[in-house]
Parts: structure tokens; sequence; C-alpha cells
């Protein structure tokens, strides 16, 4: 996807030398207002300096943003007092070189954790960065937020009502649900008040990011930051209908694409769970089956073992009743295509189909625990022989 342009913001990415392979490294978003800002992040007990600091930032009453800065390679994570003096020192150079001050600046980092950042190359890379600002430099800033993506992830629309929202994202590895290495930026020149900006991000997350895994690993850098600088002159009010559904729609593109890009997967399983007692439940049991080793290798095999999901619903933590369990495959439309369970016992299906089906690159399940009327659905993918290569030599 294209991004388009947010008035009155400009963005930057280049190689600084964090990588050792000339990729891009480091990233800088800046509006030329101030901008109200929201931010949702890890629930990881262990938390990185940059989720640390943005986060008391956030938090402070009245607080407005002029930009983000980024880096990738290093998480700035389990890094002590050092670590979050190097958090600030970022943001204060990149306050000087734009001109504004050090708490109107965020700071992001993502990589590998336990090491100290190379301030030298960082602060370098600001003072680069905000030379190389351009309206539309938002692909090059996707670019310099990866890791193990093989591909940038953006996301843009513009609404009829004359505001635009593009966001940029991060992530294929340590993901699952309530937020895992993955970062996400957003921006938008409508004018939202900080609580409504909040709220209004807080149910897109919920609706985007926190419905995806890959590997259910949980980080300590996870952060969706939402700018909004008004410079389009819309206001938005409370509980805006339109902007919700224009911020969910930009917060779900990106949260697919984090899990088509997953370590090493081949496939986008949808997960759906129905006849749930309550959401809760029903959450419980598509994170299970989700993040299951043994789901996730036989929708990579083509397998319709389904007992792997039934196991996985057993063993969630809520009381499924086996006699009631039904269970479907789903076509990349989200339609019923074959009932492999019914009632807890083997329905009668063409083996062979499931096993086409769950050889296309999208396909879903839909499992109905027949206790009530709750469902929901998460997003996630196989667990391929390239995820381990990927993790195994992550360092090296």
């Amino acid at each position: 996807m294209t991004a388009q342009q947010v008035t009155g913001f400009q963005a930057a990415g280049l190689h600084a030398g964090l990588k050792s392979g000339g990729e891009k490294d480091m990233a800088l978003l800046v509006s030329d207002r101030p901008s109200h800002a929201a931010g949702v992040f890890t629930t990881n007990r262990v938390k990185a300096a940059p989720v640390l600091y943005d986060q008391a930032l956030i938090e402070a009453s009245g607080a407005r943003m002029r930009a983000v800065v980024a880096n990738a390679g290093n998480a700035n994570a389990c890094t002590g007092e050092r670590g979050m003096a190097n958090a600030r020192a970022m943001a204060e150079r990149a306050a000087e070189a734009i001109g504004c001050q050090p708490d109107e600046v965020l700071v992001l980092s993502t990589g590998v954790i336990g090491v100290q950042l190379p301030m030298d190359i960082v602060l370098s890379g600001i003072d680069r960065l905000a030379g190389s600002l351009r309206p539309d430099g938002w692909e090059e800033a996707a670019q310099a937020i990866m890791t193990t993506d093989t591909r940038p992830k953006v996301a843009s629309l513009t609404t009829g009502r004359g505001y635009t929202i593009t966001g940029i994202a991060k992530g294929a590895g340590m993901i699952a649900p309530h937020m895992a290495t993955m970062l996400a930026v957003i921006a938008t020149d409508a004018d939202v008040p900080p609580p409504a900006l909040q709220n209004a991000l807080r149910q897109a997350v919920d609706r985007s990011f926190n419905r995806i895994v890959v590997d259910g690993d949980m980080s300590t850098n996870d952060t969706v930051l939402l700018l909004a600088n008004g410079a389009s002159g819309v206001a938005i009010g409370e509980d805006d209908p339109d902007f919700q559904r224009a911020l969910d729609d930009v917060c779900e593109t990106l949260a697919k694409a984090i899990v088509r890009d997953g370590e090493g997967a081949t496939k986008f399983v949808t997960v759906v769970v129905t006849g749930a007692p309550d959401e809760a439940s029903a959450r419980t049991v598509a994170r299970s089956i989700g993040t299951s080793p043994l789901c996730k290798t036989a929708f990579y095999g083509a397998d319709p073992n389904w007992g792997r999901i039934l196991c996985a619903a057993g063993y969630s933590g809520v009381e499924v009743e086996p006699e009631r369990l039904s269970l479907w495959l789903l076509d990349s439309e989200g339609r019923e295509a074959l009932q492999l369970v019914a009632d807890g016992e083997p329905a009668d299906y063409d083996e062979a189909a499931a096993i086409r089906l769950m050889q296309t690159p999208e396909w879903g399940l839909r499992l109905d625990l027949g206790l009530g009327e709750a469902s929901t659905w998460l997003w996630t993918c196989d667990l391929s022989h390239e995820y381990i290569t990927i993790n195994g030599h992550y360092r090296t």
C-alpha cells in the first residue's frame, strides 16, 4: 500500500550503522506543530527503557508531541539506568535537531535485548534524519524499523471528511495477543482531543494488534503510538464512529501484515471461536489454539488433524464440554467449507478436500463451544522450519 501524506507530518528513514548489512535502521517522524498523543504499550513486566520513557510522557497531563524517533537492531531493554539515560539522550538530540523541547519527543527501539546502544552512531543518525525529512518519507521510515521483517508495513487512508490516517509498523516474531515485539506509529491530521484519541486507539488495538499471534512470545518493547496534529481542520468529537472505523481499518491492515510476514510463515489462518459463555472465554480458547505449536505445525503441513485443535481448547483453562464441540474449516472469505467435528465426534468429511484447503495461503477455522452466544477471532500463522532457522541464529 502506498502511504498517503498526512498534512503537517514528515518522515525519514536511513542507515545509521546499527545494522551491519547496510539496511536502514533509524527513523524519524515529525509534525510541524504540537500533536495530541496516545499510546498503548506492552504488558510484559520487563519493559524496555523507551517504553518506560514514553509511558511517562503519554501519561503526563496535556502531553503534546512533535516527534517520534526510532531505532532498529537494538531494543535498549534490560539496560538499567544507562538505558534510560540513552532514551532521554535520543529525545534530547531529536528535539535539538528539529527545534522543540525534549519532552515533545517519543522514543522507540527494537532489536536485541541486553545490549547498550552505541550512542555515537545513534546521535549522528538523528542529526542525519532531521536533514532527510520529507512528507512522502513514510516508506523509508517503515523500512528503518524492521528487524526480521521481510517487507515494510504501511497502511493509509483519506476519509470523505477530509482527514488522513497513515501508519507504519514492524513485527515478524515474538508476536502474541496483548502486544508483542511490534511497533506501530500512526499519524492523523484530524483534530482529536486527548481522551478521545486514547480511547479510540485502545479500541482499535483491541480489535487488531491484540488479536494477532505469530509465536506466542510477549516482547519488552511493544508500542503503538498515535499522533493527531489537527492540521486538516477537521474536528473529531468523543466516540466518533467514522474516526473509529478509519483507525480500526488502518490498525487491522497493519496487524494482518505483521501476521502475513511472520517469521517463516506460509499460511495466514483466522481462528474463530463461537458459542462461548462470555467473550473472555472465547478469547482464551482462541489464543490457546493460535499459539499451540502442534496446531501451528499442522497448519504448516496442511494436516487436518483436528484432535490437536480440540486438545488446545481442552487445556485452555475454559471448562469446555467435549460433547458440545463442533469444528469447521473456513475458506479465505470466512465461509464454512468443511465440517470436521460435530458434537464432539468426527464428521463425515472429505480428507483430501480438507488438505487442499489447508494448502492454500489463507484460510480459517471455527470452533463452536456450544456453551453460549459469545464469540471472538484472532489471526495466526503456521510454524515452519524457517522459523527455527531464523530464531536459532538471530544474533549471528
